[in-house]
């Protein structure tokens, strides 16, 4: 008989600043945003009689220091610009928490990017299942397994 499979999601928050390089609009400007990440996976209910996380997916604060670890104390006050951007990267050379994508840093790239992130660090018995990233209270990108 199959394992019934159930989805596990967390919230997080970070400050992060981004540019657009060349872009039309004010968007080029160096600006922040609160974001917000939702993390969710899925995986089968654990029955182990003798363990404490007897009837979890994963415990909570384990996918909290995953994410954490690898997205949000990386990206948390940091600024991402564009590689290309050598105008503001001349500027800011030294400056602490300043990552330089390869793509421009897009709410749906960085989606992306963490995405790809969770999925090489979650242990091999969790998927993730869906991420969705708010730029804004109303402006977010998602990705879900089902649409793949």
């Amino acid at each position: 008989m199959n394992e019934e499979k159930i989805r596990v999601t967390k919230r997080f928050t970070f400050e992060m600043a981004h540019a657009l390089y060349d872009y039309d609009g004010n968007c080029r400007y160096i600006h922040g945003h609160s974001y917000k990440l939702y993390v969710t996976i899925i995986g089968a209910v654990k029955k182990n009689d003798s363990s404490p996380k007897d009837g979890m997916v994963c415990d909570f604060s384990d996918l909290k220091k995953i994410v954490n670890e690898n997205i949000v104390d990386v990206y948390d006050h940091a600024l991402v610009l564009n590689q290309k951007d050598s105008d503001k990267i001349n500027v800011l050379k030294g400056e602490q928490r300043t990552y330089y994508f390869p793509v421009q840093p897009t709410c749906e790239n960085l989606l992306l990017h963490f995405k790809n992130t969770l999925q090489s660090v979650l242990p091999s018995e969790l998927k993730l299942a869906n991420i969705k990233l708010y730029e804004t209270e109303g402006s977010y990108a998602e990705w879900d397994i089902n649409d793949q």
